[in-house]
């Protein structure tokens, strides 16, 4: 499904909160919010610390459909149930 809005490509930057096995999760300068990702997105050529600071690239998020992705909806159903959270 293509876009409907172009590119706004901005130069966002935060702080390492937090270092798991498999994530790194962040806290975005701006008051913009927190944002977890896979350590295999980071790049970096120095040995991870809490309190580094980081910077990417990123566009706005679009909405892409009215509609609900029944699938996704359930496997969240699911782990939520497996995780007691429900």
């Amino acid at each position: 499904m293509d876009l409907k809005y172009g590119d706004k490509i901005i130069e966002m930057q935060g702080v390492i909160v937090e270092i798991q096995d498999g994530a790194v999760a962040l806290d975005l300068k701006g008051r913009l919010g927190y944002l977890k990702v896979p350590m295999r997105m980071l790049i970096t050529d120095y040995p991870l610390k809490v309190g580094q600071e980081v910077g990417f690239k990123m566009s706005f998020l679009e909405v892409l459909s009215e509609e609900v992705n029944e699938k996704y909806v359930s496997n969240i159903d699911i782990r939520n149930r497996k995780e007691g959270k429900i």
